[in-house]
């Protein structure tokens, strides 16, 4: 009998939940499942991480160095690297070099790249695609407290008895916090949801206030004066621990701040809001979560500082269920604002400061420890672009695709002199613009550590061998480091001695910083390999869950500060040729920039194709019809996809998820559409309000077309395309413009021209041609196109491509597109890991499921990683409001 695989309890490489897996790998086969013992999760998955071992092969992967389109060896490519940057530093200085980070990273490779840009290169120009993300709650934090520090922990979600959702969609964000704070809202908890959306936190919500976009600052500053009026504010607190407090009240004078002029300025009920108010007032254990939808925001820095008010002024922080707590969105964006990964920051919560600098200096023993800090990530493309930085190496991560302004950052690294990108697939639309490729590990082979959004460091340990010739990311570092003549200081043989050296410069003369790590400085290499998961500061008792119970910042005289906020209108507002304001964001299974979730067919189920959300007064203004292919235009460019008509957006406002790549669907991409506006104190850009207006694509046909491998356009043909992948092989939907001539184009490019066996059906009278290519008996291509006629379903077409061998039923029916006498729903996919239609939840529904528990013994929805349940709960909702309707 063959002995079962060990199980290896990992880390989940998606979220800032930073949940934990067991794993009992075989081969390179895995099936994650959650670790009971893991604090973040308890055992709890979403469907992401559920659908891990989906993504763990090699194929497209990069595994080995590539210099332009030619194989080289580790020596000759880090040889290069190094030179290059050594010749480029000696020409122009240190600040004409870069790198280009990411919370993808573990928290030692952010250690030994930063070292190595700050400490011996000598600049500050090493940030990271955190600062998309997080990078306004940092500086709310370092202006509120004193240092970047995150007071509360997932405890307090459990024990708050109000949780404020301040643009945050936790439901598909953060599932497994959601459904932790589900259980608690079961036992009596209250949801408030702050989001010009409808999501689905807010469809399930106590409250949802759909306040105008960028009317955050103003919501919350009257929220402090009604809190002042109600006799709210912890007098005793605010004397002892907080100072500002009399200067921010006074700022608030500048406005009305009565709750029927904050309701009408930012567009809410004042019933709503007033609700909102006595509920914050009368509810001592409050958590206020805020996430990107505050934070990616000109007023980023303002927002946060706005909750932060209304949190120090209460005194609700450092107390159990009370906490004002910013959710990361990367699985390690915190282990990088501690290690220095951001270009403001030097490293362990260390400023640029000369005592800082000379502390680093002497701990590093390096001499050219960077004076100032550095390039931001939107300023450092444009230094890119305008020749400033000559060489620049991107890390783990795709910034021609996730960059605002993504046009103007795929130009500047087109004609930079020097491009290195390290991350695991050998195609990316950042990773095909490089000149030297490095092969990383990805999750699976990685090794080491990361910390989440409630500060806990967690192993992430490697489940299989690294396969060919790619190499941990801190080594590769390491090498070109010691290439570049520093070898002393980065000569280090395992990912447990780097930690060490981290741990001990987070201890290293500390007398005042919150970070420390000082009782990890001793770890073995056994003890580093059973480290259990820890919150720092790290004692010798052990972990800490909460800060400042004591009432003591970090801050010159111990007090936390209050900093008055101005609201402001948005940074750029709509007009008479661009409308509408476009909000972009994530969807519910999907991650960054799909190079590992498109890996997964189940995970592009739920939403498998880029679309915009339009509320049906714009839509019907616009002439744009649910389901149409629909152009969006900013003055950063335009984008087509598909329309959704919904009420769940306010009138006036856009929004389009993030997600789609020139891989997947290059019309799709949204980044492209954002200008490079950002917070002047973050640099945060603004990737929630860019101006915008539709109109209809009108294509003059359309039509798909499956295969086992993905395709792209041929050069010449403006097409709008977009790749779902399936079980079995890929679906490629596209629509043109153009005339037969076009069709015909496509058709030479796509199909076998001469092949043996080949089933074939045209009708002229609707532009209608059906093609099947076979190969053995098997489904080799279909292509369907039309100018005027219906498309049939893609589901059992995509489903033939598995069969060994088609019957002669199959092949009968393979150009009708429908699998004979059986029913094919067309409605939308709800639960991505059983596969279960609305349909069928909806008959479930009218069958007499009362709830989501009875919807998913029912149908299997919602009965696996449970990330599908509001959207049921939703459906249970509308279904009893069609009910109400029609009993009066």
């Amino acid at each position: 009998m063959t002995a079962a695989a060990p199980t290896i309890r990992t880390t989940c490489p998606y979220c800032g939940v930073g949940c934990g897996l067991a794993v009992a790998p075989t081969g390179r086969a895995v099936q994650a499942v959650g670790d009971p013992a893991h604090p973040a999760n308890a055992g709890r998955l979403c469907s992401k991480g559920s659908a891990l071992g989906a993504t763990v092969g090699l194929e497209g992967r990069l595994l080995s160095p590539m210099i332009g389109r030619r194989k080289a060896s580790w020596t000759e490519a880090t040889s290069l690297v190094a030179r290059r940057f050594r010749e480029t530093i000696a020409r122009h200085g240190a600040d004409s070099v870069a790198f280009y980070v990411s919370g993808q990273l573990l928290t030692e490779d952010y250690y030994v790249a930063n070292k190595l840009m700050k400490g011996f290169i000598g600049s500050g120009n090493i940030d990271t695609n955190s600062r998309l993300c997080m990078a306004s709650a940092v500086v709310a934090h370092k202006l509120a407290f004193g240092a970047d520090l995150v007071p509360g922990c997932y405890e307090d979600l459990d024990l708050a008895g109000l949780v404020v959702f301040s643009g945050h969609n936790a439901a598909w964000t953060h599932p497994v916090l959601f459904r932790r704070m589900e259980a608690a809202r079961a036992r009596g908890q209250r949801h408030v949801v702050l989001d010009p959306r409808r999501t689905d936190t807010a469809e399930v919500a106590d409250l949802h206030l759909p306040l105008k976009p960028q009317t955050d600052v103003r919501l919350w500053n009257g929220l402090l004066a009604d809190l002042v009026r109600r006799g709210a504010v912890d007098q005793a607190f605010v004397a002892n621990h907080v100072t500002g407090f009399d200067e921010t009240l006074a700022a608030l004078e500048a406005d009305d701040q009565s709750a029927a002029a904050v309701a009408a300025d930012c567009g809410l009920d004042p019933a709503d809001l007033e609700r909102f108010f006595r509920w914050f007032t009368e509810t001592p254990r409050t958590v206020s979560l805020f996430s990107m939808g505050a934070n990616q925001s000109a007023q980023g820095v303002a927002k946060g500082l706005a909750i932060l008010n209304a949190h120090l002024a209460t005194g609700r922080i450092g107390k159990p269920g009370a906490c004002p707590f910013s959710i990361t969105g990367q699985p390690n964006a915190m282990g990088g604002r501690e290690t220095g990964g951001m270009a403001t920051t030097l490293a362990a919560h260390m400023e640029f400061d000369p005592e800082s600098r000379a502390r680093l200096g002497r701990f590093w023993g390096a001499s050219a420890v960077a004076e100032k800090p550095g390039l931001k990530a939107v300023d450092m493309f444009e230094a890119v672009a305008d020749g400033r930085i000559k060489a620049i190496w991107v890390m783990a991560t795709n910034p021609a695709v996730s960059m605002p302004g993504a046009t103007s950052v795929r130009e500047a690294l087109a004609a930079c002199p020097f491009v290195v990108v390290s991350d695991v697939m050998a195609s990316t639309d950042t990773m095909d613009l490089a000149h030297v490729k490095l092969p990383a590990l990805a999750w699976g082979e990685k090794d080491g550590t990361v910390t989440n959004s409630e500060r806990c460091i967690s192993r992430q340990r490697a489940l299989f061998e690294a396969p060919a010739e790619a190499r941990a990311d801190w080594r590769i570092v390491a090498d070109v480091a010691r290439a570049m003549g520093f070898a002393d200081a980065f000569d280090w043989r395992s990912q447990a001695q780097v930690f060490r050296e981290w741990a001990r410069l987070s201890a290293y003369e500390n007398n005042d910083r919150v970070l420390n790590l000082g009782p990890l400085v001793g770890l073995t290499q056994d003890g580093y390999d059973a480290l259990e998961p820890v919150q720092w500061p790290v004692t010798a008792a052990g972990g800490t869950a909460r800060l400042f119970a004591d009432g003591r910042f970090q801050t010159a005289d111990g007090r936390a500060r209050m900093n008055p906020v101005e609201a402001k209108g948005p940074a750029s507002a709509v007009d008479g040729v661009y409308p509408l304001a476009l909000n972009t964001g994530r969807v519910r299974d999907h991650w960054h920039t799909l190079t590992r979730t498109g890996l997964a067919p189940e995970l592009c189920r739920h939403e498998p194709e880029p679309r915009v959300d339009i509320h049906p007064l714009d839509a019907e203004a616009a002439g744009v019809a649910d389901g149409a292919l629909t152009r969006v235009v900013t003055a950063g460019g335009e984008a087509v996809v598909v329309a959704r008509i919904t009420d769940r957006q306010r009138p006036g406002d856009l929004f389009m998820p993030m997600h789609w790549t020139a891989a997947y669907a290059p019309s799709g991409r949204v980044n492209r559409l954002v200008a490079p506006v950002v917070d002047p104190r973050s640099g945060q850009p603004e990737f929630k309000h860019t101006p915008a207006r539709v109109r209809p694509f009108r294509e003059t046909w359309r039509g798909f077309f499956l295969a086992r491998d993905g395709w792209t356009a041929p050069g010449g043909l403006d097409l709008v395309w977009r790749r779902i992948p399936q079980d079995a092989c890929q679906l490629h939907e596209f629509a043109g413009r153009g005339d037969a001539r076009e069709r015909e184009t496509l058709r030479r490019a796509l199909t076998k021209v001469g092949a043996p066996d080949v089933l074939r059906f045209e009708d002229n009278s609707v532009g209608s041609l059906r093609e099947a290519f076979l190969a053995d008996d098997r489904l080799d291509r279909v292509l369907f196109t039309t100018t005027a006629g219906r498309l049939p379903p893609r589901d059992w077409l995509a489903e033939l491509f598995a069969a060994e061998a088609l019957t002669a039923t199959d092949r009968a029916a393979l150009l009708i597109g429908r699998a004979p006498g059986r029913p094919m729903s067309t409605a939308p996919i709800v639960c991505a890991c059983r596969a279960v239609r609305a349909d069928r939840i909806e008959t479930a529904i009218g069958a007499g499921a009362v709830d989501v528990d009875a919807v998913a013994e029912t149908t299997g929805a919602g009965s696996s990683c449970g990330s599908c349940r509001p959207q049921i709960s939703r459906m249970l909702t509308d279904a009893r409001k069609l009910e109400t309707l029609h009993a009066a």
